[in-house]
C-alpha cells in the first residue's frame, strides 16, 4: 500500500466548490499511479480534463515512464484527455472503473498547445 505521505491530492475548483480531484503516488519502477474522479452530478465540460493535465503535469509523473490511472466508467472527457496525454494507452474495465495505462511521452509539449 502507498505511504499517505507520499500520495499528492491535487484539486479543480469552480470557485469554492471543488469539482474533480486525484490522488498521485510515484511508484517504484518509474511508474506512476492516479486515481481521478469528478463531483457527483453536472461539472462544467473542461474541468475533467484540466485535472488531467494537472496530474500528468506534476514532477512525480513527469519523471516516470508510465502512469496507471483508475477512471470512473464512463468518464469519457478523463478518458480522452488521458489517451491525448500518454501514448501506447490501455484501457480495460475493472467494476465501475476505467484502469488505464499509458506511457509518458518524454519531451514532448502538451498536444493541446500546438
Amino acid at each position: 500500500m502507498t505511504d499517505p505521505e507520499d500520495t499528492r491530492h491535487v484539486e479543480i475548483k469552480d470557485g469554492d466548490q471543488t469539482v474533480a480531484s486525484a490522488d498521485v503516488s510515484q511508484q517504484p519502477g518509474g511508474t506512476a499511479r492516479a486515481s481521478l474522479q469528478a463531483a457527483p452530478g453536472h461539472v462544467t465540460p473542461g474541468h475533467r480534463a484540466a485535472l488531467v493535465d494537472a496530474v500528468v503535469d506534476l514532477p512525480e509523473v513527469q519523471e516516470s515512464s508510465r502512469l496507471e490511472a483508475t477512471v470512473p466508467l464512463g468518464d469519457s472527457e478523463t478518458l480522452q484527455r488521458l489517451r491525448e496525454r500518454t501514448e501506447q494507452t490501455t484501457t480495460r474495465p475493472a467494476g465501475s472503473t476505467a484502469l488505464v495505462d499509458g506511457t509518458i511521452p518524454a519531451g514532448r509539449d502538451d498536444p493541446a498547445d500546438g
